[in-house]
């Protein structure tokens, strides 16, 4: 069964943009969001973060952070993924504003937070289609290692989503099965579009 996926994590990029780039190369139908207000990348301090606006592209941002410290942004890993964010997308798209790109059969979050801001988002619209989202949360510490952790288990998780006939009737076994087999603890829940 081919679903439709979306990787949600919070304002900075790297952990739905992981997995959206590992998703995409291999062929699956994914989009990515955050749910900030504003795209937040590293600075040079932890008080003086890099501020973005959503649909910024990821090619303007790379180039303004090259000519502000090119050896900081590359030694913290910055300019990496903005270079991997490019080849996936033109710019970061922020969940909230974008309904009209759904209906998702899978919403996957990377902290508990946006799985709550997601499923609150969800269950404020008008559920018109009466089409139910499996809205699941992976959780992921934000730094580059466990990104690239994050995100080939959410393809495992998405591969195995994908080898079932309905998700509604194995989503229990599903679950379980992946927080035995990679002991992570998955919250999950089912909204409508």
């Amino acid at each position: 069964m081919k679903l439709r996926y979306a990787m949600v994590c919070s304002s900075n990029q790297n952990r739905s943009m992981e997995s959206h780039c590992l998703l995409k190369r291999e062929g699956f139908d994914v989009a990515s969001y955050g749910t900030g207000q504003h795209v937040k990348l590293p600075g040079p301090s932890i008080r003086e973060p890099n501020v973005y606006d959503f649909g910024t592209p990821y090619k303007q941002m790379f180039d303004d952070l090259r000519r502000k410290d090119v050896e900081l942004y590359k030694r913290n890993g910055i300019l990496p993924m903005l270079k991997r964010n490019l080849g996936v997308k033109l710019a970061p798209q922020r969940w909230q504003d974008n309904a009209a790109d759904g209906p998702f059969d899978v919403v996957i979050t990377f902290e508990e937070k946006v799985f709550d801001l997601v499923l609150e988002d969800l269950h404020n619209r008008n559920q018109v289609l009466l089409k139910p989202v499996l809205v699941i949360n992976l959780e992921v510490k934000d730094n580059h290692e466990e990104a690239a952790i994050g995100g080939r288990l959410a393809l495992i998780l998405c591969q195995e989503l994908d080898a079932t006939e309905n998700w509604e009737d194995a989503i229990d076994d599903i679950i379980n099965n992946f927080e035995k087999q990679h002991r992570r603890k998955l919250l999950y829940s089912i909204s409508f579009y």
